[in-house]
């Protein structure tokens, strides 16, 4: 007899929604373990994306943009977002919001420890605690492991660290973010700065880059100093740095299943929910958590599955061979996208939900020889290997 009706292993993004959306969604009922390492307390992480409309978690959004900059090859441009919005939602305010929800469900347990295994059992899954056999009917465990690599598939890193500034005057503009600003020195990769204005004396600035390898820590460090020197006017002494943030996300094309065996099931990075060639996420999970909680609703089983062929995994893993092939067009790729459509038309793009007609266009807007190379490049990988 199993323990529980369902276990999450990973109590972080992906397996905290898929608690409130299974909860929300008819299942009130059900036993569910929710498993961690250790109780989440500090501000580690900041979710970004862009929504149409009030979204689940609303109400914790901690500042949103009708408005975002663009800088890069041709200029600089003022973006409106209509009828998006750009939303930052906090890792700490997510974390504590959930923490109160799940100890207000009768139905949720919580429980930490180290997770060693996670394995099918008899008619069920089953999840080895601090050395100790838990089972339930299902299993979603948000555990990322990097998969084997494959001839073929792309594999980049998209590696950031933050800063949560604080200046003795105002120096920010908080009605506009700066999504993407490209007036960094490359180095033969893409790399970029955000800038998310708290209010006018505060705001989270972030170096990004993709790569096939991090940098050394002090690499991120000179990055920051440089662009707020030189586009901020800030120099060293003259802000005060009152929290950092780092963070690695896998951006592949390689499928990455959601089934780890019929009872236990990836969720969130492990299961896929990583757009590739952008790196968002947190979007992405919340429509795998609906997704799921609807089917275990009406059907009894997860039968969630990613599509098994799309027209955007193409473009995921053309875009992956040109930044990892082509790393100096990586700037210009995204200059074309913003400076050449309207904003509502990427952002479509970006979320899979644009037309054929939307997506032609996108793609007349960028490099065309470039692209063409690439999806050769993509063909070939694939037919031959590398």
């Amino acid at each position: 007899m199993p323990d529980y009706d369902l276990i999450i292993a990973g109590a972080g993004a992906a397996g905290l929604s898929l608690a409130y959306h299974l909860v929300g969604g008819g299942l009130a009922e059900r036993s569910i373990l929710l498993l961690d390492r250790a109780p989440k307390i500090a501000n580690d992480r900041t979710w970004c994306f862009w929504e149409q409309g009030p979204g689940p978690f609303e109400a914790l959004v901690f500042r949103r943009w009708e408005q975002v900059w663009f800088h890069g090859a041709g200029g600089s441009r003022r973006l409106e977002l209509a009828p998006y919005t750009y939303k930052m939602l906090r890792g700490i305010d997510f974390y504590r919001f959930m923490s109160d929800w799940v100890a207000r469900q009768p139905n949720l347990t919580v429980r930490y420890g180290e997770i060693t295994h996670i394995e099918e059992a008899d008619g069920g899954g089953r999840v080895w605690l601090d050395g100790k056999p838990l089972e339930a009917r299902w299993v979603f465990s948000s555990l990322y492991q990097p998969p084997p690599r494959r001839p073929g598939r792309q594999y980049l890193l998209q590696h950031f660290k933050g800063w949560r500034l604080e200046t003795p005057h105002p120096a920010f503009d908080p009605e506009a973010a700066t999504f993407m600003d490209f007036r960094t020195p490359q180095n033969g990769e893409t790399r970029f700065v955000y800038v998310l204005p708290l209010d006018p004396r505060q705001a989270l600035v972030e170096y990004t880059v993709f790569s096939a390898e991090c940098l050394r820590p002090e690499a991120y460090d000179a990055g920051l100093e440089q662009y707020l020197s030189q586009h901020l006017g800030l120099e060293p002494g003259g802000y005060t740095r009152l929290e950092q943030e780092f963070g690695v996300i896998p951006m592949t094309d390689l499928p990455l299943p959601v089934r780890q065996s019929p009872h236990v099931l990836r969720i969130g990075t492990a299961g896929g929910r990583t757009k590739p060639s952008t790196g968002y996420t947190f979007q992405r999970i919340q429509e795998q958590s609906r997704r799921i909680a609807e089917s275990l609703y009406k059907t009894g089983q997860p039968f969630y599955r990613q599509p098994k062929v799309n027209r955007y995994a193409l473009f995921d893993s053309v875009l992956l061979e040109v930044l990892s092939s082509q790393r100096e067009l990586g700037e210009r790729v995204f200059a074309d996208l913003f400076s050449k459509n309207p904003p509502a038309r990427v952002l479509r793009f970006l979320d899979e939900a644009s037309s054929l007609a939307e997506d032609w266009a996108i793609l007349n807007s960028v490099n065309r020889s470039a692209f063409a190379r690439g999806a050769l490049e993509v063909l070939r990988h694939r037919l031959f290997g590398r």
